[in-house]
């Protein structure tokens, strides 16, 4: 259940947009009912312990064709990684995001993860995600802590995203690149992997309906591909769960 409901997190981002397409206005549809995760689930012990184990990802039907294993399988999409983290604070887990400057030639004033497309000098897309956040947040890699990823998604604009979760440790300090990151936010995960707050808009374009799903957090509208990054195996948490036993 837990990596079910976190693999509507990808399908939050990286969405394309139209100039005349306010993504706040479409209709909602109805969604599959997930149960809402135990609070033993979130915390960072579980969440490490989970991603030891093989997880056999399910992901909702209309958004599987999406996903896939390899970026061999990505056709032409451009190979990319984004970094979800996790920062522990008082109430529990929050994940962070950013908010894009305007004038960026794509996903232009888009909430998102810090990201973006694999380099020549990155040997696997972990290393992209944490140079990405570095470079773009200006947290130092001792204070990255990969833990696992997600199927990688290929989004309508053309990129190959897989995404990279883990923590962020105390004693970071941000310096964002002032020409990318506009703003940097956190979100509670409890309300971020709640079923209750994801709704699913379609929209209708010139190549036919398009569906995307989106959260709201105080000013913050989340949307896009993600509901955390599709839809996981129900059975993994049990198995991991028998195993922490």
């Amino acid at each position: 259940m837990l990596a079910m409901t976190l693999s509507r997190l990808s399908l939050l981002k990286w969405q394309k947009g139209t100039p005349k397409f306010n993504p706040t206005l479409q209709p909602t549809l109805g969604v599959q009912d997930l149960p809402v995760l135990q609070p033993a689930t979130l915390n960072d012990a579980f969440i490490r312990l989970a991603f030891q184990h093989t997880i056999d990802w399910q992901v909702e039907a209309q958004f599987a064709h999406s996903f896939a294993e390899e970026f061999a399988a990505t056709s032409n999409a451009i190979p990319s990684a984004v970094y979800i983290g996790l920062v522990k604070r008082s109430r529990g887990l929050s994940v962070l995001f950013t908010k894009r400057t305007a004038h960026l030639p794509t996903h232009a004033g888009q909430v998102c993860f810090p990201g973006g497309r694999l380099e020549p000098t990155d040997m696997s897309p972990k290393d992209a995600a944490v140079r990405e956040t570095f470079e773009e947040l200006g947290i130092a890699p001792q204070f990255i802590e990969p833990l696992g990823q997600h199927p990688i998604f290929t989004t309508t604009t053309g990129f190959a995203m897989c995404p990279i979760v883990g923590m962020v440790h105390e004693g970071y300090q941000l310096k964002t690149c002032i020409n990318e990151v506009a703003e940097v936010f956190e979100v509670p995960l409890d309300v971020l992997l709640n079923p209750k707050h994801h709704h699913l808009h379609e929209v209708a374009t010139e190549h036919g309906a398009h569906r995307y799903f989106s959260i709201t957090w105080h000013e913050h509208f989340i949307l896009g591909s993600y509901r955390s990054v599709g839809t996981k195996s129900l059975s993994f948490p049990s198995r991991c769960r028998t195993a922490a036993q």
